[in-house]
């Protein structure tokens, strides 16, 4: 637990928070248009930590366990995530956590797999 997540290496930093505890800010860079926003969060101790992106109404909770480190990767690909902004997280004072903003081309989207049609 002791270093916040990493990016791929065609993925850039926008920002990073080293390990805390409790609740706190971190602000990001701006990124190119057409760019996913990459939220990476570390954690470890008993809880549940929430995290917020205010600017695209994005959040998501992440469980933390006592005795495992965990690692989340969250990518936003909606319009506006090209613009600056904070992350803000919630977190309860057992809980260690660090994280990392990046920015990247967007993931591609799975196909949904159609059932071979009967004849």
């Amino acid at each position: 637990m002791q270093q916040p997540p990493e990016l791929d290496d065609d993925e850039t930093l926008a920002g990073r928070r080293q390990v805390t505890r409790g609740n706190a800010t971190l602000a990001f860079r701006k990124g190119k248009k057409g760019d996913a926003l990459i939220v990476a969060v570390r954690c470890q101790g008993p809880g549940t930590i929430k995290v917020a992106v205010r600017s695209v109404h994005v959040s998501f909770p992440l469980e933390c366990l006592a005795n495992k480190v965990s690692t989340t990767y969250n990518q936003v690909g909606i319009g506006r995530v090209d613009r600056s902004g904070v992350v803000s997280v919630e977190a309860p004072s057992a809980v260690r956590w660090s994280m990392t903003i990046g920015r990247g081309a967007p993931a591609e989207e799975e196909s949904p797999t159609a059932a071979p049609e009967s004849l």
